[in-house]
């Protein structure tokens, strides 16, 4: 049986989600007494590299062009590029994954995997889909941290090619990384779930932002808008990749959204304030449950 603490960790894509998963194996797994494992990043431009080498959050470093060279020594790798980018690399790289290696990814939307991953992977590697459901609204190695998946869920998308002890390494390996909640589900279910509740929450945020018609507004806020538009600050080339790989579900989301908003309207304008108060009384018991459910 195999030691977390025995791995090799390939990353590959060290910006603020793999930067922060080299911090939490190394931090929560290889500090571990007797530990022999180590972690090896490969990433296009090297300061985020160097910065990493430096903190002693990696063994040894591999620019893009090297990453076959690092493949063949991992035991677990982690993709942490775009989507349709993971989906190229693991073309790219099929026969340089080492023999009986876990591979895994971190994307956001995953229905597009199942058009394209049967063709991908070869037997003696077995890649299971997931997606760690933490992070911050910063960019780049500098923003990454350990902390980001602490108390936080981790989703997990079996398949019916995934070896049974592979699943149970990763459930223990996300566990130690400080993940609380495994979620397991199909690529479905979960782009309908995430277009909810990630990439529909993505989107109005940057609508408020962009619906404010003077800037200088934000010296009246009391905290409400800050709370509301953190993520607007938003990776545009990524999330944009997001939101047209699950336009099907999330202009559902935005339909279902904009009808509500439509239903406020109407109320507000008709000086409804029964239609108002129910509604509104019928909204906090239902994020009282919906919270309830989370927990």
């Amino acid at each position: 049986m195999r030691r977390l603490q025995d791995l090799t960790y390939g990353i590959v894509g060290l910006g603020i989600m793999g930067g922060s998963l080299a911090k939490a194996i190394r931090e929560n797994i290889l500090s571990m007494s007797g530990a022999k494992g180590r972690v090896l990043a490969c990433n296009r431009s090297t300061a985020c590299l160097s910065q990493a080498m430096a903190e002693g959050v990696v063994d040894a470093t591999f620019t893009g062009d090297k990453v076959r060279e690092m493949l063949p020594e991992c035991d677990v790798v982690y993709i942490c590029l775009y989507p349709h980018a993971t989906l190229d690399f693991l073309a790219e790289n099929k026969d340089a994954f080492k023999s009986g290696a876990i591979v895994t990814d971190i994307s956001g939307v995953k229905g597009i995997f199942g058009e394209r991953l049967p063709d991908l992977l070869r037997p003696d590697v077995d890649f299971i889909i997931g997606h760690p459901m933490a992070g911050g609204e910063k960019e780049g190695y500098a923003a990454s941290s350990a902390k980001f998946f602490v108390r936080h869920n981790y989703i997990l998308i079996p398949q019916p090619f995934n070896k049974e002890e592979d699943l149970q390494l990763m459930r223990d390996l996300v566990t130690a990384m400080g993940f609380t909640r495994i979620t397991e589900t199909d690529c479905q279910t979960h782009d309908y779930k995430i277009g909810f509740t990630s990439q529909l929450c993505h989107v109005i945020a940057s609508a408020l932002v962009e619906s404010a018609g003077d800037e200088g507004i934000t010296a009246f806020g009391g905290g409400s808008f800050e709370d509301l538009t953190r993520i607007a600050m938003i990776n545009a080339p990524l999330w944009t990749e997001l939101f047209i790989s699950n336009k099907e579900k999330l202009v559902g989301h935005i339909d279902r959204f904009v009808g509500k908003m439509t239903e406020f309207r109407n109320l507000i304008e008709g000086s409804d304030s029964e239609g108002l108060k129910a509604l509104l009384e019928d909204t906090r018991s239902r994020r009282m449950r919906m919270g309830s459910i989370r927990s």
